[in-house]
């Protein structure tokens, strides 16, 4: 992905999630996150377009156990507050949620983000049109995503993402969107 201005599960399940791409490797685990990621594959992918601002976002950010600094860098650019034009670093298990999930899906089709890292303004600013927007959002941590699928069902994503067991789930059939960060384990919504 290029700058706009360059261009006009259960836990064990998670484990098995990524070994479809490639042979079984160990992978880094993170503090209160035992095993979260251990055999998770030899290669991890991220596809994401926005809405928002037309971007489109396809690549391989961890290969063999390592995290790819350019990349995460990408994606941090990317899944920025595109109100305020605010980058933050977004949370290495959100994006291995992000491709776990969609993964498990089985499509071709990129989530379609609606809402990845926000300022706390741009929260606030929501939060005073939503009374669905929380005060302490994750999305101000760079640690939760908004996301949807024309070819999957909410319920379908849903189901994705809780099998990941890497954190909150919510649900937003109206608005068609889930909700998923890297936060405590909970499911919300309807």
């Amino acid at each position: 992905m290029t700058k706009p201005a360059e261009t006009a599960l259960s836990r064990r399940k998670l484990l098995g999630v990524f070994a479809g791409i490639s042979m079984i490797s160990a992978a880094p685990v993170f503090a209160g996150t035992t095993g979260y990621l251990k055999g998770a594959g030899n290669i991890r992918r991220v596809t994401l377009r926005s809405g928002r601002t037309g971007e489109n976002i396809d690549t391989i950010y961890w290969i063999e156990g390592q995290y790819i600094k350019p990349a995460l860098e990408e994606i941090n650019y990317f899944m920025r507050d595109w109100r305020e034009d605010a980058v933050t670093n977004i949370d290495r298990r959100q994006v291995d949620i992000i491709a776990a999930s969609h993964h498990l899906l089985d499509t071709n089709e990129p989530y379609q983000m609606l809402s990845g890292y926000r300022t706390a303004r741009t929260n606030a600013m929501l939060r005073r049109r939503s009374r669905r927007v929380a005060k302490s959002s994750y999305h101000i941590k760079g640690m939760a995503t908004d996301l949807r699928l024309s070819s999957r069902s909410v319920s379908q994503m849903v189901r994705a993402a809780v099998a990941c067991n890497g954190g909150g789930v919510g649900r937003y059939s109206r608005s068609n969107f889930v909700h998923m960060d890297c936060g405590p384990l909970r499911t919300w919504g309807r």
